[in-house]
């Protein structure tokens, strides 16, 4: 009797990423990269952030860490780590980086690379006053679940855009945080047994 995969092996058995292109950021615009981490445990969970009140940019939402890259970065990857590093305490050599998704347009005018990475359990992570209220995690298996993802319309800047939302608990997850979770979401096969 063979046994069942473990939850994080299933997962990356059925998930199909481009893989990262080292210093080789999308063409034109304004670049900025976010860290999608996927807790390893034996139910994986998917880690995320709420900003800090205080910002003057989306303040209070929920997102990946992750930010604008930085002439001195060594490409996008090398921001999502940076950020993570400054947001979340989350170390480097914490890090497995596994792919990246498609890039996405931001509403303030970014092209934002999702990088997805696995992190280890129970990491020791801190919140940069400055930038992060809050680190929760979200149960993988709930996060990828199609059904939990509405679309609304909204009008911004003279233009009507389709963004999506879901919740978690207390927790409002929406636009493009809410897509990257949803396109991760529709990366894996229909069957969700991780």
């Amino acid at each position: 009797m063979m046994n069942k995969p473990s939850g994080m092996n299933n997962f990356l058995a059925r998930f199909q990423l481009q893989m990262p292109l080292a210093g080789c950021p999308p063409s034109g615009g304004r670049h900025a990269a976010v860290l999608v981490p996927i807790v390893n445990r034996p139910q994986p969970g998917l880690l995320l952030t709420r900003r800090a009140t205080s910002l003057r940019q989306h303040a209070g939402q929920v997102a990946f860490p992750g930010g604008m890259q930085d002439d001195s970065d060594a490409g996008l990857l090398d921001t999502a780590l940076r950020e993570a590093e400054e947001e979340i305490a989350l170390m480097r050599h914490q890090v497995r980086i596994i792919g990246c998704l498609p890039a996405v347009s931001s509403a303030s005018g970014f092209l934002v690379t999702p990088f997805l990475a696995i992190i280890p359990p129970d990491l020791p992570l801190h919140a940069s006053q400055q930038e992060v209220d809050a680190i929760f995690e979200i149960p993988l298996q709930q996060a990828l679940d199609t059904a939990r993802y509405g679309a609304l319309t909204v009008h911004h800047r003279g233009q009507l855009r389709q963004v999506w939302c879901s919740y978690f608990d207390q927790h409002l997850i929406w636009g493009m945080t809410a897509g990257i979770i949803r396109q991760l979401s529709l990366q894996v096969s229909a069957t969700r047994d991780f």
